[in-house]
């Protein structure tokens, strides 16, 4: 799967742009026709710990997904984006499957 990320208003670090991907790269078992993965890191200009922005746009064939998520770091803004991504996916592939069988 081809991931990109944009950060527009920093320069995310090595070990930010690993974890994203080592992340994505897990979205792979519950659904295994990812077509591309588009992240977005952006800051909230407050002074809210919760001020980082993480919003994940997922294509598959024939559909976009896209899940955005305030937190306190980008590691948690992602890991709850993921999570969510699984459950949208996997209800994807029940769907698929309910109307193949």
């Amino acid at each position: 799967m081809k991931v990109i990320i944009e950060a527009p208003q920093f320069d995310p670090d090595v070990k930010l742009i690993e974890f994203i991907q080592k992340k994505l790269n897990k979205l792979e078992q519950f659904y295994d026709k990812i077509i591309h993965a588009d992240v977005f890191l952006k800051l909230e200009p407050n002074n809210k710990p919760q001020n980082k922005i993480v919003e994940i746009l997922i294509s598959v064939p024939g559909d976009e997904f896209i899940i955005k998520k305030n937190s306190k770091s980008f590691e948690e803004g992602v890991d709850l984006c993921v999570q969510s991504l699984e459950r949208v996916l996997l209800k994807r592939k029940e769907k698929i499957r309910a109307h193949t069988a």
